[in-house]
């Protein structure tokens, strides 16, 4: 009986540098589908998923840290409002 051999052929794996991921992204962005862009850039549709998974990520705290700094802006705009109120509230009613 003869044994099979089972050969590995030594994958290289393709770096790309941060230029070429942004502007694969931009086109996605853009409307472009991702098995277009795919297609044109040479690359699998789930590399420029896992591109876009990572952007995602990396984006969101930059959003909620401005979200959170415009709802602390509000609520100290909110407060203000509400000690103005109640002190108008406190003159009028005074008995005179």
């Amino acid at each position: 009986m003869k044994q099979q051999v089972k050969i590995k052929k030594e994958v290289k794996r393709r770096r790309y540098d941060a230029e070429f991921i942004a502007s694969a992204l931009r086109m996605v962005e853009n409307g472009q589908r991702v098995t277009d862009v795919a297609q044109a850039l040479g690359i699998r549709e789930n590399q420029l998923h896992r591109w876009r998974a990572a952007a995602r990520q990396q984006q969101a705290p930059d959003e909620q840290s401005r979200e959170l700094a415009e709802l602390r802006a509000r609520v100290r705009q909110l407060e203000t409002e509400r000690d103005i109120l109640k002190k108008a509230l406190s003159i009028f009613s005074r008995v005179t």
